[in-house]
């Protein structure tokens, strides 16, 4: 995010915060189909929708506690994380998670196997992993979204890096 991307969004959480829902609406519009993404790779497509709801109505709702001392995209993902963990909470096993359907999934060889190797994942690897590799976070910004350690979060990263490796490795 660039810095004048960061101080836009700083001049619209602060409108949004006295109650301008108009600028609450263009930080959705910026935000929305990243966040989507990244809680698309964690429940799947249709529990994406409701976490990435969840997320931004807890996050109108907390504005006025938002200090600014990180960035907005930072601030609703830590947000939409937690949903993600109550969402696991509620269905007391990561084993309900919902599967995206086969017509919604994508039809590539390459997205299928990133799905079957992000499913031998934890939740917690399967999130980190997203967020640094697949949405660009860096390592701090992701532990502070997964409310994690920097050297856990590594530590986290580098072990789902490893299952994933071993899914790749011939069969003797």
């Amino acid at each position: 995010m660039s810095a004048f991307e960061n101080e836009s969004d700083r001049t619209l959480c602060s409108m949004a915060a006295h109650g301008d829902q108009r600028a609450f609406r263009q930080l959705v519009s910026r935000h929305e189909n990243r966040l989507r993404s990244f809680l698309s790779r964690l429940a799947g497509a249709q529990v994406a929708d409701d976490l990435s709801q969840e997320a931004f109505l807890k996050a109108w709702l907390g504005l006025k506690r938002f200090r600014g001392d990180c960035h907005f995209s930072s601030w609703i993902h830590s947000i939409a994380w937690r949903c993600f963990l109550d969402h696991l909470r509620r269905d007391r096993t990561e084993d309900a998670l919902v599967e995206p359907a086969a017509n919604e999934r994508h039809q590539t060889e390459i997205a299928l196997e990133v799905e079957r190797l992000l499913e031998g994942l934890t939740s917690t690897e399967r999130a980190a992993l997203v967020l640094c590799e697949g949405h660009g976070w860096s390592h701090s910004e992701a532990a502070s979204i997964l409310s994690v350690p920097l050297g856990t979060l590594k530590s986290v990263i580098r072990r789902a890096k490893e299952k994933c490796r071993s899914k790749f490795e011939p069969m003797p």
